[in-house]
C-alpha cells in the first residue's frame, strides 16, 4: 500500500479495529462530525418556587480531575553519554606503544599463559605462515595470527603485485598493510589476546622493518627470525601457487639478505629439519626465554 508524500506512516497492527478506524481518520481528515440531539430548551421557574435543601451526607468523591489537553510531553529521560571515539570493541586502546615487555610465565617451560606479541621475520618459503598458524592455535590463552601478505591481499582492484616489478605503488600497499596489522594487534593486545605477526622483514632495512613494526605494535614486540637452509627455502618456495611464489633467484637474493640477520642479536631458528609442531615448540620455548630477558634491537 503506498501513502502520500508527507502523510504519516500507519500504526502497528492491533486487534480489532484500531487500524480501520485510523485509515478512516486518515482518508476523511476533514469530515463533519454527525449532528447530535437538540439542544433542551431552558424554562424559568414558576413564581414562588424554591430549590429544595440539600440533604446532608457523605460528599460525593467525583472523578479524578482530568489532565489538561494542552500539558506538555513528559520530560525525556536525560542521553546516554557517547563512547569514546578510541574504544575499539568494549576495552579502550591504551595510548602510545601499548605493548609492554610482558612479564615471564608461571609455568615451568614455554610462554604459558603469558599475553605477548610476536613478530615471526623469514624469506618467502620458510613456513612463517604455517608455524605462525600452528603455534597461535595450540596455546593456552587466546591467541591471534595476523599474516602481513593476506592482509595486503584486501586490496583487489589495483593490487600492486610485486612480481610484476616493485615500484612506488606497491612499496606504498606494504606500508599501509604493516600498519593495518599493527593496528589490529593492538586491539587484540588491548583486548588480552596475544597475536603473532609473520613478515619477511631485512636486516639492511631497519627503520623501515623493525623499527616500523615496532612503532605500530609496541616496544614489547618479540622478533624471532625463522631462517632454513637455502635449499629446503627453494623447495617449499616451488610449491607455493599465484602471485605468493617467486622465482628461484628473488628467493636466493631475499634468503641472501636474511643472512644479515646472524649476529644482530635476535634469537634465529634454522628449521631445515624440523617439522611444523617441532618448530612451533622450539619457538614456544624461544619466546619464553626473550620474556626473560628480552633482545635488544
Amino acid at each position: 500500500m503506498q501513502h502520500a508524500v508527507g502523510a504519516p506512516l500507519p500504526p502497528p497492527h492491533q486487534p480489532g479495529h484500531a487500524a480501520a478506524a485510523w485509515m478512516s481518520q486518515h482518508q476523511h481528515p476533514q469530515a463533519p462530525t454527525p449532528p447530535g440531539p437538540p439542544p433542551i430548551p431552558h424554562t424559568p421557574p414558576a413564581p414562588g418556587w424554591t430549590a429544595p435543601a440539600p440533604q446532608a451526607g457523605p460528599p460525593h468523591a467525583g472523578p479524578p480531575p482530568a489532565v489538561p489537553s494542552h500539558a506538555g510531553p513528559s520530560p525525556a529521560a536525560p542521553p546516554q553519554a557517547a563512547p569514546p571515539r578510541d574504544a575499539t570493541g568494549h576495552i579502550q586502546l591504551p595510548p602510545g606503544g601499548p605493548v609492554a615487555v610482558p612479564t615471564p610465565p608461571h609455568t615451568g617451560h614455554g610462554t604459558g599463559n603469558a599475553t605477548l606479541a610476536v613478530l615471526l621475520i623469514g624469506p618467502a618459503g620458510a613456513g612463517k605462515t604455517t608455524v605462525a598458524r600452528h603455534w597461535a592455535r595450540n596455546r593456552q590463552v587466546p591467541t591471534a595470527h595476523i599474516s602481513l601478505d593476506d592482509v595486503r591481499e584486501w586490496v583487489c582492484a589495483g593490487f600492486a603485485d610485486p612480481q610484476d616489478g616493485w615500484n612506488d605503488q606497491s612499496e606504498a600497499q606494504y606500508r599501509l598493510a604493516r600498519r593495518t596489522c599493527g593496528f589490529a594487534a593492538r586491539n587484540f593486545l588491548a583486548n588480552g589476546i596475544s597475536c603473532i605477526l609473520d613478515d619477511a622483514v631485512f636486516p639492511d632495512r631497519p627503520v623501515v622493518g623493525l623499527g616500523g613494526w615496532k612503532r605500530h605494535v609496541g616496544p614489547g614486540l618479540l622478533p624471532v627470525v625463522l631462517l632454513p637452509g637455502l635449499e629446503i627455502v627453494l623447495e617449499r618456495n616451488a610449491e607455493r601457487t599465484g602471485n605468493r611464489r617467486l622465482s628461484d633467484e628473488e628467493v636466493a637474493g631475499i634468503h641472501g639478505r636474511m643472512a644479515g640477520w646472524y649476529g644482530s642479536g635476535l634469537p634465529i631458528i634454522d628449521n631445515s629439519t624440523y617439522d611444523v609442531e617441532t618448530t612451533a615448540r622450539v619457538l614456544d620455548d624461544i619466546l619464553a626465554r626473550s620474556i626473560a630477558s628480552p633482545p635488544a634491537y
